[in-house]
């Protein structure tokens, strides 16, 4: 068995090809890089987003060859024997003989808590991913632990400390935020402007002959070609496809919706989070990347398109990142509004008469894939609205989508969709009637229920659960100036109007499976 001085540990989601471990070649280092059972099966994962996570990670290893270095890389029938990552760690090192033990810090606080509980004799070093803007060690000084943190004001810090369309200490176009004139409905004529999506075709036949080997579990649709990147090379043609035929009216239509999708399911989003998420990208190549073309001379992107583009990546992904690390573990077990109804089985089927929730777990489904207004106003919002369990919902949004990775998933759910946090993200609950759905998409056109319907057995499941979940928590919202409206409309509604939506909230509550 050869012998190494040095292991270090690549993880699935640290595939950052620019890291410095790699600048120097040493034949003592030993590079690991491993399929794990605890990885693939602690939730139920979306099979493409297993496939995506283990193709690259084997692209990455023989990128890491191709440049001389030492790769051990692992499959699912080799760490077969191993219950846990630790386990695995322990017996490379003995077998190796290995003196350093180095490992990036994870993203994940389950992995993390893992690495440092290590019983090995070599010496451990945590380094830096190297990759999100704002370092773990000046989270503290952005984010206030167990407390609200406004993302504008973070935004700003960020757009400043990193002079990010900034002219001198002012924002360009002299306003931070073009968020309200990117709210644009698709109308049939834009439709026919939506680019066709960038696919690739990733053969991974013998991967998902592996997942089933091995009974790993899984969910979704899948094929022998995968359409996602899973190298530098096809992330960044993704990024310039992106920037080149999407960015233009990106802002424009981020929230729209529509189930006239065909081969446009992705509309104008750059579908670049699983590349960012496991790191094949970097947030600033994606950042200057999307200012060049901002900047071309024959450049269609105004400074509204630009401005929400930038906003998700240096502004919403630091961000959640930032509140996941200040407040965890005990962000995870936050259930500020004791919500306990068991999420129901369309979730992971389809099978609903809600056109607006079948559209979205079928696209998610079929291309592990929805945007955040499809997470956030329909399957997050219907799920709020219901009282659904956040932890078996954090379960869902985790597994079923290809760019979800506890840091980002969790704060996303907990907080901004569910409001399980109790306040530390949003200001708000994001609940909504029909109407909003209505307004942003065409989901309601040809629905079994009915979007104007308030309280009959044809009305939308959404419009009497709205009212349902302001009135149960009054206590919490009737106070707040975001929300206040709402409980003033109520109280000038009629008492049969009341009493007629609150009975159909209830019927839909107790028949939940049969919507």
């Amino acid at each position: 068995m050869a012998q190494f001085h040095t292991l270090r540990l690549i993880l699935g989601d640290q595939l950052n090809r620019h890291h410095s471990w790699y600048r120097q070649q040493d034949d003592g280092v030993l590079y690991l890089i491993a399929e794990l059972h605890q990885e693939a099966s602690y939730v139920t994962h979306h099979i493409q987003k297993l496939c995506a996570f283990f193709a690259a990670m084997e692209s990455f290893s023989d990128s890491l060859r191709r440049d001389q270095h030492q790769v051990k890389y692992l499959t699912l029938d080799d760490t077969a024997r191993y219950d846990s990552l630790p386990h695995l760690i322990e017996a490379i090192c003995q077998q190796h003989n290995v003196q350093v033990f180095e490992y990036q810090q994870p993203d994940e606080y389950r992995l993390s808590q893992q690495l440092q509980s290590l019983n090995i004799e070599a010496r451990l070093c945590c380094c830096d991913t190297e990759h999100f803007l704002l370092p773990q060690t000046d989270i503290a000084s952005y984010i206030n632990a167990g407390k609200h943190n406004r993302m504008e004001s973070f935004y700003r810090k960020m757009r400043l400390r990193f002079d990010v369309l900034m002219d001198g200490k002012q924002p360009k176009g002299e306003r931070w935020n073009f968020d309200g004139e990117n709210r644009h409905k698709l109308k049939p004529a834009d439709l026919a402007q939506v680019p066709q999506p960038l696919m690739f075709a990733n053969p991974v036949t013998e991967i998902r002959e592996r997942i089933n080997r091995h009974q790993i579990k899984s969910l979704g649709s899948t094929t022998d070609q995968l359409l996602w990147p899973i190298n530098e090379q096809q992330s960044l043609e993704l990024l310039e496809f992106f920037c080149r035929h999407c960015l233009p009216n990106f802002g424009r239509f981020q929230d729209a919706m529509t189930q006239q999708g065909d081969n446009r399911w992705s509309l104008y989003h750059s579908r670049i989070s699983f590349a960012l998420n496991s790191k094949i990208l970097h947030p600033m190549q994606v950042i200057e990347a999307a200012l060049n073309r901002f900047d071309e001379s024959d450049s269609t992107v105004d400074l509204a398109q630009i401005e929400g583009f930038i906003r998700q990546i240096l502004g919403w992904r630091e961000y959640v990142r930032a509140v996941y690390w200040a407040n965890m573990p005990s962000y995870a077990e936050r259930n500020a509004l004791d919500a306990e109804r068991d999420l129901p089985d369309y979730y992971w089927t389809g099978n609903t008469k809600m056109a607006c929730m079948k559209q979205s777990i079928d696209q998610s489904l079929d291309y592990a894939y929805a945007h955040h207004i499809q997470r956030l106003m329909v399957t997050g919002n219907f799920a709020m609205l219901a009282g659904i369990d956040p932890a078996q919902l954090d379960n869902w949004y985790l597994g079923i989508y290809i760019d979800a990775i506890e840091w980002v998933e969790m704060p996303n759910t907990r907080g901004m969709s569910q409001f399980a946090d109790g306040g530390l993200i949003a200001t708000k609950p994001y609940a909504s009637s029909g109407s909003y759905i209505n307004k942003m998409s065409d989901y309601c056109k040809d629905c079994h229920y009915s979007v104007k319907e308030r309280y009959s057995e044809e009305a939308c499941p959404f419009n009497s659960l709205y009212w349902h979940f302001m009135q149960r928590h009054s206590e919490k919202f009737s106070k707040n100036p975001r929300t206040a409206m709402a409980y003033r409309s109520w109280e000038k509604m009629d008492p049969e109007v009341k009493a007629a939506l609150i009975t159909r909230a209830e019927f839909c509550l107790d028949n939940i499976e049969a919507l």
